[in-house]
């Protein structure tokens, strides 16, 4: 017989799960995404980028790069470039003043 607590306890843990995949989305302004940046997990720092940066050569170049590192397969479910972060600051930073001299 299932017991009232056994439930009580399944539905925290699955509410516990569905809160812990949505993490990555919270706090991120309509038109970004978020990229988790870092050669290492301990590392590894979040970012909000817009979502325009997709279509650039130099950002595509850090996807492919971790595509090249984790396949297309990740097991972390968010996407995560692992790289140094100064590397993808400057990258980000290359990409916004592009932005700027192009509007």
């Amino acid at each position: 017989m299932i017991q009232f607590k056994d439930i009580a306890f399944q539905v925290k843990r699955i509410a516990a799960k569905r809160v812990s995949r949505l993490r990555h989305i919270v706090n991120v302004r309509k038109g970004h995404f978020t990229v988790y940046v870092g050669e290492d997990e301990e590392e590894t720092k979040r970012f909000v980028v817009p979502i325009s940066y997709l279509k650039h050569p130099l950002f595509q170049a850090l996807l492919r790069q971790a595509e090249d590192e984790f396949g297309t397969d990740h097991k972390s479910k968010s996407l995560t470039i692992p790289c140094p972060h100064h590397v993808f600051v400057d990258v980000t930073s290359r990409l916004n003043r592009f932005k700027l001299v192009s509007t």
